[in-house]
């Protein structure tokens, strides 16, 4: 069986990829954040934290709930499209599935961090349930964001972010270690670039990915459908005031967090330029 993960941040379009899948891979089961699929962990939460202070034999009970769980679809290709790879145990998950390929979704840093920022106020206006976990030390943690602790948050001069700020600083560190994932496990070759939005919905561009990944599609053409996940009375706007904010955090962040950037998939993008410094 083959495995499919997607390396990316939240509200980079990672939903609308599991319905693209689901639509065009022959012999796939796809799922987005199996939160309903009992026995499968969705690796948010508890994980994310587990994995920042280095608790790596409890990343790997999880794993091995999930591996149990994907080996019993007995199916072609198995994908999942969550953001949490990229959280909680990227770099665990080829003991446990070797024969993986990925996807690389990549969205304009500004709207990304403005997203997540708008899910998150908009999910606590709703009192959801579950939104926050607690920590072995008694503190509240969003679910589907990393804790700050990582060593990115005190490398960054930067005492008291805003939330908005927050997201700018975990897109950095969540695009930062998919290239050291990348190259630390020499899949490069196993991995396509999808720039979101425009190659999830350009026909050529997930022919493209599927045929990188040595997949086979369900049908001679391509179908371009799926559900989007836009956060409900909310428009994803970048003000002065967000391009202010980022330009700060790319001010005092140090260069090496920011030296991908200057290479592929990143360079040819419109938004490269913020940046640079």
């Amino acid at each position: 069986m083959i495995t499919v993960f997607a390396l990316a941040s939240g509200r980079s379009g990672t939903r609308f990829l599991c319905h693209l899948l689901r639509h065009n891979l022959k012999g796939a089961v796809c799922r987005h954040e199996p939160y309903f699929d009992w026995g499968n962990p969705s690796m948010f939460g508890a994980p994310i934290h587990d994995h920042t202070h280095g608790r790596l034999d409890r990343i790997r009970q999880q794993l091995s709930r999930k591996q149990r769980f994907i080996a019993g679809r007995r199916c072609e290709v198995y994908v999942e499209t969550g953001h949490s790879f990229l959280k909680s145990y990227y770099d665990l998950a080829p003991e446990f599935f070797p024969r993986s390929k990925f996807v690389h979704l990549v969205r304009h840093p500004l709207k990304t961090a403005r997203s997540e920022t708008n899910r998150e106020l908009w999910i606590d206006s709703t009192h959801f349930p579950w939104r926050h976990y607690r920590t072995d030390d008694g503190r509240l943690l969003y679910r589907w964001s990393l804790t700050g602790d990582e060593p990115i948050y005190q490398a960054v001069d930067l005492p008291e972010p805003t939330l908005f700020q927050h997201y700018v600083i975990q897109w950095i560190e969540v695009e930062n270690r998919a290239m050291q994932f990348l190259d630390r496990f020499d899949k490069h070759d196993d991995c396509a670039t999808m720039i979101s939005p425009r190659d999830l919905n350009d026909p050529a561009s997930v022919r493209g990915m599927i045929e990188r990944l040595g997949l086979e599609l369900a049908g001679e053409q391509v179908r371009i459908a799926g559900q989007q996940n836009r956060t409900p009375g909310v428009v994803t706007t970048v003000t002065s005031r967000e391009e202010a904010e980022f330009r700060e955090v790319v001010g005092r962040m140090p260069a090496e967090y920011l030296e991908i950037f200057r290479g592929a998939p990143y360079a040819d993008c419109d938004w490269a330029s913020w940046l640079q410094r």
